[in-house]
């Protein structure tokens, strides 16, 4: 079977030890001096959570704005009735209104990557919720995207507010920077991320909660984190 690395992925990871565990900070350093694509990489955090996925209530879901931001421009649509599309718009919203905008996402529209709505409007967009719940896009509001505060919730977007959940598998995955970004601000993108993880810990989980993480950039590889060594 033929090796699917390259001489570039190969040459990057000369005496890299994977089975060894590094802390964040020497793993995100290890990370940039690996990075062989050309373009701007995202930094991926990968966990195996300590969940019984047979029980709803140790699904993991939350959300938090990384200091540093994310380093991607998210195209925001605000599903809003007519009092608040002014201040929508002016908030910094990329696609603002109602039925027009319900309208072009029944037709299979899908040119955003985060969707608003203020509470009122949510009967009126029942008509595509199962399209884009399937496909993670539903405003929810658990993770703040059902709001009466549309500027703060686009605001927040724009400084690097994500959303993670735990997968069918138990992991959780994320981007928290890219490789362009300096170590000390994707060092604080994760330590703020990993805190909030960890506070999103389920009440009926006893023991350690991540099994084990890593992180890893766009086809790098993956680093061990010793976590004993997070702060």
């Amino acid at each position: 079977m033929a090796n699917k690395y390259g001489k570039k992925y190969k040459k990057a990871v000369e005496g890299l030890d994977l089975k060894k565990t590094y802390s964040p900070d020497e793993a995100i350093e290890l990370l940039k001096k690996t990075n062989t694509v050309k373009f701007d990489a995202t930094i991926e955090f990968h966990a195996k959570l300590n969940i019984d996925l047979s029980k709803p209530e140790q699904n993991v879901r939350s959300t938090v704005v990384l200091p540093k931001g994310t380093g991607k421009t998210k195209r925001i649509l605000a599903f809003v009735g007519d009092k608040d599309e002014k201040i929508a718009k002016d908030a910094g919203a990329d696609f603002v209104g109602l039925e027009d905008l319900v309208e072009k996402v029944t037709k299979g529209w899908l040119g955003f990557d985060i969707a608003i709505a203020t509470p009122e409007v949510m009967p009126k967009i029942a008509k595509v919720a199962k399209f884009l719940g399937s496909r993670g896009l539903m405003p929810n509001p658990k993770v703040g995207t059902v709001t009466t505060d549309v500027a703060k919730a686009i605001d927040e977007i724009k400084k690097g507010k994500i959303e993670f959940r735990s997968d069918s598998l138990g992991g959780i995955h994320v981007g928290i920077g890219k490789v362009s970004f300096s170590k000390e601000d994707l060092l604080e993108n994760f330590n703020k991320f990993y805190k909030t993880l960890t506070g999103a810990k389920p009440s009926t989980i006893k023991g350690n909660f991540i099994r084990s993480a890593f992180i890893s950039s766009t086809m790098g590889p993956g680093i061990k984190l010793d976590l004993s060594k997070i702060k």
